[in-house]
């Protein structure tokens, strides 16, 4: 038997721009276009440089949680504990490099491989012992949570050396400031969806998402997989985490604290199903672009963020909606 296992849709469509229209983050990719058209006749100043360079800054961190967040659900898990996996990544490099006096780059390395540890012991219990997802990173989100605090002493940690904020600084493109950390982001979508269109590893993160059994007999070894892409997940978060103490210019232990939340509410309204087996990078990107122009085209038009919040929530429930629709459609 071969390890060849058949592609779903979202697997096949991949990575080729050319099949844009027939994945399911066509969709999304027509709301943003409407939402973006709706913000900028609404005031002058969305369609500026300058706001769409703020709205890149504004979602990167999220955005790249919720590559690893993708990543997971493809395979029809869950992860409610990348937010505070990244803030105790971010918490630990900073300590690490300005209270413990270690070299920034070695910090930095703990601290992805600490966030990709995180990621070890949820995909090791989920498929060895095994325990649903929702059970394992909600456990996990706790545990996190409180070494944050403990290992922080509930201290911010300020005068953060130079290479742990680097990627906070920006460069100009014309007359607009673009920050290195939004180009790391954006490069982090374009390799994973490359990862998940055109190796076999993606194309099995898919067959696993449509059917662990299946992919069993199909020849897939399902258990190493998992445990790799929650490994993987984590070290994603960990690059989230150096994303925020770059942006942030501080080791916050208060951080993160819904952006576990956020990073699923753009999975889903990028078109990717929270059973698994569908969806693209991609289509996340748009995801996350459609929650950062939603919140800052509000936000201009002097709408209160409790409304901001009231939008992304039923945008949520819609795409959900959706999902559920065309996967009776297709039955």
């Amino acid at each position: 038997m071969t390890a060849s296992a058949p592609l779903s849709a979202g697997a096949k469509n991949g990575f080729a721009p050319r099949r844009l229209l027939t994945t399911p983050a066509a969709g999304p990719f027509v709301a943003l276009v409407l939402a973006s058209a709706f913000f900028s006749a609404g005031t002058d100043q969305f369609l500026s440089g300058g706001n769409f360079s703020l709205i890149l800054q504004q979602v990167m961190v999220v955005g790249t949680l919720a590559i690893g967040q993708t990543l997971i659900i493809l395979t029809a898990g869950i992860d409610l504990s990348c937010g505070a996996v990244m803030a105790f990544g971010s918490i630990l490099m900073a300590r690490l490099a300005v209270h413990e006096g270690l070299p920034p780059l070695v910090a930095v390395l703990a601290g992805l491989l600490t966030c990709g540890a995180f990621g070890l012991v949820n995909g090791l219990l989920i498929r060895i012992v095994p325990l649903p997802p929702f059970i394992v990173t909600l456990g996990m989100l706790n545990v996190a949570f409180a070494l944050t605090h403990v290992y922080s002493q509930e201290q911010t940690v300020t005068g953060l050396p130079g290479p742990l904020t680097a990627l906070g600084r920006t460069f100009p493109v014309g007359r607009t400031d673009v920050t290195y950390g939004s180009l790391v982001t954006v490069a982090l979508f374009l390799g994973f969806a490359y990862a998940l269109g055109s190796t076999s590893w993606g194309r099995h993160v898919y067959a696993l998402g449509n059917g662990s059994e299946s992919a069993r007999l199909s020849g897939i070894r399902v258990n190493r997989l998992t445990v790799s892409v929650y490994v993987v997940a984590g070290l994603v978060y960990g690059v989230a985490a150096l994303l925020l103490v770059s942006r942030t210019g501080v080791g916050d232990p208060q951080a993160g604290q819904t952006d576990n939340l956020d990073s699923i509410t753009a999975v889903v309204l990028g078109g990717t199903s929270l059973f698994g087996g569908r969806g693209t990078v991609l289509g996340t990107f748009v995801g996350v672009l459609i929650v950062g122009v939603f919140r800052n085209g509000l936000q201009l038009m002097g709408v209160s963020s409790v409304y901001q919040t009231l939008v992304t929530g039923v945008l949520v429930i819609l795409a959900v909606t959706v999902d559920q629709l065309s996967r009776k459609g297709t039955r």
